[in-house]
Parts: C-alpha cells; sequence; structure tokens
C-alpha cells in the first residue's frame, strides 16, 4: 500500500502532465494561427499544405479541450478535485516533520543544513487551503459555464453538428478567457508543488496568459521556471518563421 505521500507525489504528477497536455496543445494552435496571421510568409508556408495543417491545428484544438476536460471532469479517475481533497485532507504531508524525511531521503543521517533550511519552511494553515479552493471553485464555475458542453457535446461526442449549434457553443467563452484558466492552472500546479518539495507557501506566482506578450518577448530556449505555454508559443514562432524564409 502506498503512503499518503506517495499517493500525493503521484496525483500531483498526473495534475502536471494534463494540465501541461492542456495549456501545451491549445497555445500551439493559437501560436500557428497567430503567426500565420501577422505573417503573410508563413501563411504562404500554410498554404502549401493545407489539408496538413488544418489537420494538425484541428488535433491541437480537440486535444486541448480533452485534456481540459480530464482535469476538472468529476467522474475522472485522476481530476483536480481529487487532488484537491488529498491536500485539505492530510496537512500532515506538509508538516515541517513529512518535508525533513523527504529532504533527508535515503541518507542515514540528517543533513547539517537541514535544520537551519526548516526554520524557513511554511506550514500551510487552513487559510492557505480555503485559499486555493476559493480559486479553484471559480474556475470550475467558468469551465462548466463555458466549456464543459464545447468538449462534451462536440469534441468528445457528436451531440452539436449543425453550425448554428456549434457556433452557439464556442460563442460563450473567448481566448483570453481560456488561456487565463491555463495559465492558473499551471500556477497551481507550481504552488502545490514547492509547498509538497521545498515548503514554500502555497501562493499562486504570476504568470504571462497572453499570447501576444510571449510572442513579443519570448523566454529564451534554456530558461526553466515558466510554464510550457512559454516554451511551445516561442518554438512555433521560431520554426514557422525560420521554415517561411527559407
Amino acid at each position: 500500500m502506498p503512503t499518503i505521500d506517495e499517493q500525493f507525489r503521484r496525483e500531483l504528477e498526473i495534475f502536471r502532465t494534463e494540465e501541461e497536455k492542456a495549456a501545451q496543445f491549445y497555445f500551439a494552435f493559437l501560436a500557428v494561427h497567430d503567426v500565420a496571421y501577422r505573417h503573410k510568409s508563413v501563411a504562404a508556408l500554410l498554404n502549401r499544405a493545407p489539408l496538413f495543417w488544418n489537420t494538425c491545428l484541428g488535433g491541437l484544438q480537440a486535444a486541448a479541450f480533452i485534456a481540459l476536460g480530464r482535469v476538472f471532469d468529476l467522474k475522472s479517475p485522476h481530476n483536480l478535485e481529487k487532488l484537491l481533497r488529498m491536500v485539505e485532507g492530510n496537512p500532515q504531508v506538509f508538516s515541517k516533520a513529512a518535508l525533513a524525511r523527504r529532504k533527508q531521503g535515503n541518507e542515514a543521517k540528517r543533513p547539517e543544513w537541514l535544520g537551519t533550511y526548516l526554520r524557513s519552511v511554511h506550514e500551510p494553515t487552513l487559510e492557505d487551503f480555503r485559499r486555493l479552493r476559493a480559486h479553484v471553485q471559480k474556475w470550475r464555475q467558468i469551465y462548466n459555464a463555458n466549456y464543459r458542453a464545447v468538449r462534451h457535446k462536440f469534441f468528445a461526442h457528436k451531440e452539436a453538428a449543425d453550425e448554428a449549434a456549434v457556433t452557439a457553443l464556442f460563442r460563450k467563452g473567448t481566448n483570453r478567457e481560456l488561456q487565463r484558466m491555463l495559465t492558473f492552472l499551471g500556477s497551481l500546479h507550481q504552488a502545490l508543488r514547492q509547498l509538497f518539495y521545498d515548503g514554500r507557501k502555497p501562493v499562486l506566482r504570476p504568470a504571462r496568459y497572453s499570447l501576444k506578450e510571449m510572442r513579443k518577448k519570448p523566454v529564451p530556449a534554456f530558461f526553466s521556471g515558466v510554464l510550457v505555454q512559454e516554451h511551445i508559443t516561442r518554438e512555433a514562432q521560431e520554426f514557422l518563421m525560420r521554415v517561411a524564409k527559407q
């Protein structure tokens, strides 16, 4: 039987893979469209193989919504609600004693630096968990209102088939709102990961969500600590621009 530490570590990693997939696929979808819209040479490149690129873009969009659904869907075996309940129901996982055991690992003796390190560690309070819960609830309501039907009725099942029905489904949400939602999920993962592995206060730190800003000032290829959408946006832009010039 896995320990609660092991269970949480597994659920946290599953959450990371799902939220990163959703962000990676959706921002790649947006980046290709945006670069082609703003650069005639890229648009001409894509029009040399329109069926191929429409296939890729359609697959990216569908995969993003399917992954996002797995994050929020309460019927999914691994979802955000399960992870959050594990956080709220097992505060001992985030105690200084539990963190000390994780930091010590397989070493026979506690490292000399560990005592000093633990003095700056944050042990989460009920208010910390309530704050995270409030953020999750806000975005869950937005997902249910604006995107759940798109995922279920268009991408997962073909309930909406005629143009008017499909347009009505997509009209409820916006690209900007979806970019913010995906960025929130990435920031939430970072906050929980830093709490579990480093004992840092679970704060949702600011992160860029605007594709326009990411394209205007892309992060370096070697830059770490940013969300996956930063890297996929930079790579898509660099690749398309480079190939279009050949």
